[in-house]
C-alpha cells in the first residue's frame, strides 16, 4: 500500500512540475506587444514571467486596483516590467493601453501570464 501511495505522490509531482515550466516553452520574439482591453472588476495581481532564450525566468507581480480602466492597467504593467525586470527589457507605453517590451540583454524571450486574480481584463499577446 505504501509503495502505491508513493509512487502516486511522485506522478502527482512530476505533473505539476511540468505545469510550472510550460511558460518556458512559449514562443519566443524579440519585442512583444501586450494589449490591454477592459476594466478590472475587481482587485487583484496579474503575473508574468519573461523568459530569456537560454536564461533564467523573471517574475513580475503587478498590483491591480478594482475599476482600474486598460490605460492605467497598461501603465501599471509597465512601470512593474520597468522595477522588477528593467535591465533585462525595456518596456514602453503605447497608444495609452499597449505595452511595448523589448530586448536588452538577450537575442529572444518569451513574455506569458502566469496568474491573474483580476476579473475582466483581456490581455492580447503579440508579436513585433
Amino acid at each position: 500500500m505504501r509503495f502505491f501511495l508513493s509512487a502516486r505522490i511522485a506522478i502527482i509531482a512530476v505533473a505539476l512540475s511540468f505545469s510550472m515550466t510550460a511558460p518556458a516553452f512559449a514562443s519566443q520574439s524579440n519585442k512583444w506587444r501586450l494589449e490591454f482591453s477592459g476594466a478590472a472588476e475587481s482587485a487583484g495581481e496579474m503575473v508574468f514571467e519573461i523568459v530569456p532564450s537560454g536564461g533564467v525566468p523573471v517574475r513580475v507581480n503587478v498590483r491591480i486596483e478594482r475599476n482600474d480602466g486598460e490605460n492605467r492597467v497598461a501603465r501599471k504593467v509597465k512601470t512593474a516590467i520597468d522595477r522588477q525586470a528593467g535591465k533585462w527589457v525595456d518596456a514602453e507605453l503605447d497608444d495609452g493601453e499597449d505595452v511595448l517590451v523589448k530586448r536588452h540583454f538577450f537575442r529572444r524571450f518569451s513574455i506569458v501570464l502566469v496568474s491573474s486574480t483580476v476579473k475582466d481584463v483581456r490581455i492580447n499577446f503579440d508579436k513585433e
